[in-house]
C-alpha cells in the first residue's frame, strides 16, 4: 500500500516552518540579530509556496509592527527577491529594440523609464503618474508598472481599460511580447499579475490583513524590467520613508532615479505646496563603468512656481471618481480638450516634467522635438539644479503637438493585435 508520502507529487512544494524567525522577529528582531538574508529567505518561502497563510500573516504582521519591513537594506533585498521570481524576459531582445527605438538627448541615453507610487497617501488624487507616463512617452521609453486599484478607486489599470473608444489588452503585453510592444510604440504597461504570477500565494492573505505591508513598498521597486531601467521616478506617501527608499533604489544599483513625497503626505509632486525630493545623482564621469560609491542622494523641495505653475488646492484635483470617468479627463488631456489652465492638467504637467528632469533630458541645450516646437529651450535652473520649466515645456508639447497621444495609439493598437 502506497504511504502518503508516495502520493505527494514530487513537484508539490514542501511546507516549511519559519517559527524560529518569528519568534526572533517579535518584539525586537535587532536584539535577537536577525539578518537581512533571513528575511528576504522567508519572503522567497512565500513565492515557492512554501509557507502556510498563518505563518505568512505572522511574518508580515512582524515585520509591519517592528517597523523592519520600511528598512532601507530590507526593502532593497525584498525587491531582489520578488524580481527573481517575476516572469523571465528575453534581455538581449528587449536591449536591442531599446537600443533601436531609443532616442538619446542631452544626458537621456535612451533607456527605459517608470514613474510609479507606493500609493497610500488617502487623497484619491486623479490618476497622475498613470497619465504622466504617456505624456513622458513622447520623448522617452515608458515602462510603467502598475496594478488594479487596492487603496483608491481608480488603479492604473482600471484607468487604462476604461479608456475610449478602444482600450489596450493589458494581458496582451506578456514577457514574450515585451519586445514586439516596443518596436511599435514608446509605452508600455506591465501588468503586474501578469509579470508576478508568485503574488497570488500572497494576494488573499494581504487582503485580510487589513493594514500596509512590504508588499506595498515592494511593488515600485519591482519593475521586472528594472535590469533595463534608465530612470525612476518613484513616489511615497510618507515624508519619512522618502530617504529610505532612495537608499534601496541606490543599493539595488539605481544611478538616475527621483524620490518624492508631497507635503500633504502624497505619493506624487503636488500641486499645492512644497514636494520633498530625494535625488540620486552620478558623480562619475566614466559613465557605465562607475560604480554605486559615485552615486550621491541630494535631498531639496520643490513648488509649483519652479515649474512655472501656479498652485491648487488638492480639492481641484481630487475628483474621487472612478476609472470611467477618469478615463474621459485622460483622454481630454491627450486630445488636447482640456483647458491650458486646468488644475489636472498643471498637476499632470509638474510630474511629467519632473520625469523628463530626472531622465536628463532636459540638459540638452538644443531643442527639436517635433513640429510645433519653437526650439526655444529654458535654462533657467531651480532646486536641486533641475530645468524644470523646461521640463513643463518639453510636457506641453507632448500634450499640444499630439505627439503623446500618437504613442497611446499605437500601444492601444499593437495590444489589440492590430
Amino acid at each position: 500500500m502506497a504511504s502518503k508520502a508516495d502520493l505527494v507529487e514530487p513537484s508539490a512544494p514542501q511546507s516549511i516552518s519559519i517559527t524560529p524567525l518569528l519568534k526572533r522577529l517579535w518584539p525586537s528582531p535587532g536584539e535577537n540579530n536577525v539578518t537581512v538574508d533571513e528575511i528576504a529567505l522567508a519572503i522567497e518561502h512565500i513565492f515557492t509556496g512554501q509557507l502556510s497563510p498563518v505563518q505568512t500573516g505572522a511574518l508580515l504582521t512582524c515585520l509591519h509592527f517592528t517597523g523592519w519591513d520600511r528598512r532601507a537594506d530590507i526593502i532593497a533585498k525584498c525587491a531582489q527577491v520578488m524580481r527573481k521570481f517575476a516572469s523571465p524576459i528575453d534581455k538581449s531582445a528587449l536591449d536591442k529594440v531599446v537600443k533601436e527605438r531609443g532616442r538619446p538627448e542631452g544626458e537621456y541615453h535612451g533607456g527605459l523609464c517608470d514613474i510609479v507610487g507606493t500609493g497610500g497617501d488617502s487623497h484619491n488624487t486623479f490618476n497622475i503618474s498613470t497619465t504622466s507616463s504617456i505624456l513622458a512617452s513622447s520623448l522617452l521609453l515608458l515602462s510603467k508598472h502598475g496594478n488594479k486599484a487596492s487603496t483608491s478607486k481608480s488603479g492604473s489599470a482600471d484607468l487604462l481599460q476604461a479608456t475610449q473608444p478602444e482600450a489596450p489588452v493589458l494581458a496582451a503585453v506578456t514577457p514574450e511580447a515585451i519586445s514586439r510592444v516596443y518596436k511599435r510604440t514608446n509605452y508600455a504597461f506591465l501588468f503586474a499579475p501578469i509579470f508576478h504570477p508568485a503574488m497570488k500565494y500572497v494576494a488573499p492573505i494581504r487582503k485580510e490583513l487589513g493594514w500596509r505591508t512590504i508588499f506595498n513598498l515592494l511593488g515600485p521597486l519591482a519593475n521586472p524590467l528594472e535590469g533595463s531601467l534608465e530612470v525612476h521616478l518613484l513616489g511615497v506617501a510618507r515624508r519619512d520613508i522618502g530617504p529610505v527608499f532612495a537608499d534601496a533604489l541606490k543599493m539595488n544599483g539605481a544611478k538616475k532615479a527621483l524620490v518624492v513625497c508631497g507635503e500633504e503626505d502624497l505619493d506624487e509632486i503636488s500641486c499645492a505646496g512644497r514636494t520633498f525630493c530625494w535625488r540620486l545623482v552620478d558623480r562619475s564621469t566614466h559613465g557605465k563603468s562607475s560604480s554605486q560609491e559615485d552615486v550621491d542622494i541630494e535631498s531639496f523641495t520643490i513648488s509649483p512656481h519652479d515649474f512655472g505653475l501656479p498652485a491648487h488646492p488638492l480639492q481641484d484635483v481630487s475628483p474621487g471618481k472612478g476609472p470611467d470617468e477618469n478615463a474621459k479627463i485622460l483622454m481630454g488631456i491627450l486630445h488636447n480638450n482640456i483647458p491650458r489652465d486646468d488644475p489636472i492638467l498643471d498637476f499632470v504637467l509638474m510630474n511629467t516634467a519632473a520625469l523628463f528632469v530626472v531622465s536628463g533630458i532636459c540638459e540638452a541645450d538644443t531643442s527639436n522635438m517635433g513640429p510645433g516646437d519653437d526650439g526655444k529651450v529654458i535654462m533657467e535652473r531651480g532646486p536641486g539644479g533641475g530645468r524644470w520649466k523646461e521640463g513643463v515645456r518639453r510636457a506641453r508639447w507632448a500634450v499640444e503637438s499630439g505627439a503623446a497621444l500618437r504613442q497611446w495609439n499605437e500601444f492601444v493598437e499593437v495590444t489589440n493585435g492590430n
